[in-house]
């Protein structure tokens, strides 16, 4: 007979430290610190390509545009996690004394993987949408074209709008951007698989 030793949990104090010493990426979900899994050559170029071209198309404007690196704080679900990309409009919000951990998006983007995608289309949803600043919400498969997109009506109210083709644009409902799907999948192998 084999004992399962207990689970280990973290304050966020001791999740943070770790952090700062770690070789990798983990994210913090109330007490119980879960390694990030490697991201795919498909992943990085669908996260590279938003990210240029959003950049590019909000530049001279109020917005601040993150890439995977900036880790997020979810205080009302004790939740640190890194989003593929953020904006956020005028100046960050930060946590704690430093520069690497904000709390106020107006729009986050995930590439769905296999491992994720049940988790960032359902419990990161619910943790995101209790953040005050947020208000769209951007899915983006790396198998196919297919993007989700989650905007908040001003009745608070989350409308989800699906794009499946080459030709599609995306139109954003909280800043004036727009980008298809032919520029958000540019040179993606659909044939390579994720592993």
């Amino acid at each position: 007979m084999q004992v399962q030793s207990p689970k280990r949990y973290y304050t966020p104090e001791e999740y943070l430290a770790l952090e700062e010493a770690a070789e990798y990426k983990s994210e913090y979900r109330d007490g119980e610190i879960v390694p990030m899994t490697g991201g795919t050559t498909n992943h990085n170029k669908i996260a590279g390509n938003f990210y240029a071209n959003l950049k590019f198309g909000l530049k001279g404007q109020n917005y601040d545009i993150y890439i995977g690196d900036v880790r997020l704080w979810i205080p009302r679900y004790r939740q640190y996690t890194y989003p593929d990309i953020m904006v956020i409009e005028g100046e960050p919000l930060y946590t704690g004394t430093g520069t690497t951990t904000v709390m106020n998006p107006l729009l986050i983007v995930e590439v769905l993987s296999k491992s994720t995608k049940n988790y960032d289309q359902g419990d990161k949803f619910l943790y995101y949408r209790s953040i005050p600043e947020f208000k769209e919400y951007i899915l983006i498969d790396q198998a196919r074209y297919y993007v989700m997109q989650y905007s908040k009506t001003l009745e608070g109210k989350w409308l989800l709008t699906e794009y499946e083709s080459q030709e599609a644009v995306l139109e954003f409902s909280s800043i004036r951007f727009q980008i298809s799907l032919n520029d958000i999948y540019d040179r993606v192998n659909f044939a390579e698989s994720e592993e």
